[in-house]
């Protein structure tokens, strides 16, 4: 799966700003044309998008494009504009406000239509759906199984906040009056279940209040907490933080590490399936969990401080 720590926003219509980017440290950058771009700039915003995509210099990311959501009337463009222009510079689109399955099976249709007409590889340009609102939510299983393009499920909170009438402002802080617990809890798992029995990465939404990294760090440490695979990022002070949320630390990792090798050396050399690591009991749970966090390790770019050492 492609690295997505820290999702970074980047409007169309800013060249400044598209330019910049390009030297951040996100895994994903993704150019919008659509809530950061005024409806009069839409087309301007495209073509700065593809010119974008085509001179600039994008390695070492996963480079998306965020088309307008199809109840507007701009997003067909955006995708024939930016597909025939820039497809082979991109890895996935990103469709908002899906609430239904047949939302992506659209996309999923017209990208193979411009792959065949263009020569692309048919099948190469990923899809990522973000989930804004309660029909999306009901509807998040169907949504996750419409395309073997589908990605990431992303979740979309102030959208969503406001088609449930949550009574707060403040986007991905609890509202007034919750108590205790966590108002995003049952929404944020709903999105994660729907992705990992799909094969998918699940992608938590932004935190607008930009300048307060400590409430960022509070609400990405719970969802990495989930087990989310990142979270979008809106100003470049945010980068950082999220990939070290979103990546284990170098403890974890290592004792990752260690549970697969001592669990390859028992099964494989001594025939056993539950054995012990020092204290701990192994066995072939503790290798699946442990799968997980070395895979994110090891995309996090960590490297081993201990190694295994077969007893005896």
């Amino acid at each position: 799966m492609r690295a997505r720590r820290s999702c970074l926003a980047v409007p169309g219509s800013n060249p400044r700003f598209l330019e910049k980017a390009q030297g951040l440290a996100a895994d994903e950058i993704f150019l919008d044309l659509e809530d950061s771009v005024a409806p009069g700039a839409k087309d301007a915003a495209r073509r700065n998008v593809v010119a974008a995509l085509r001179e600039g210099d994008w390695t070492g990311r996963t480079v998306v494009v965020r088309v307008n959501d199809l109840t507007t009337r701009w997003t067909y463009r955006d995708v024939i504009e930016v597909v025939e222009g820039a497809g082979d510079r991109l890895d996935c689109l990103m469709l908002p406000k899906v609430s239904d399955a047949s939302h992506v099976a659209w996309l999923d249709t017209l990208l193979g239509q411009i792959e065949r007409a263009t020569g692309l590889p048919e099948g190469g340009i990923g899809i990522e759906a973000q989930i804004e609102d309660a029909r999306g939510l009901v509807n998040v299983d169907d949504i996750a199984a419409s395309s073997p393009r589908l990605e990431t499920l992303v979740f979309g909170p102030a959208d969503f906040m406001a088609s449930i009438g949550m009574r707060t402002l403040t986007v991905g802080e609890q509202p007034p009056g919750y108590g205790e617990g966590d108002a995003y809890h049952y929404i944020l798992m709903r999105i994660l279940m729907a992705a990992r029995a799909h094969g998918l990465q699940a992608i938590d939404g932004p935190y607008l209040q930009i300048r307060d990294l400590d409430g960022f760090r509070r609400v990405a440490m719970r969802s990495a907490a989930l087990g989310f695979d990142g979270k979008w990022v809106l100003h470049p002070s945010q980068v950082e933080a999220a990939n070290e949320v979103f990546s284990p630390s170098q403890k974890d990792y290592d004792h990752a590490e260690l549970i697969l090798d001592a669990y390859e050396y028992h099964t494989t050399v001594e025939k056993r399936g539950a054995v012990m690591l020092g204290d701990e009991m192994i066995d072939e749970a503790s290798r699946k969990m442990a799968l997980v966090v070395a895979a994110k390790g090891r995309a996090a770019g960590l490297s081993r401080s201990s190694a295994f050492s077969p007893p005896g």
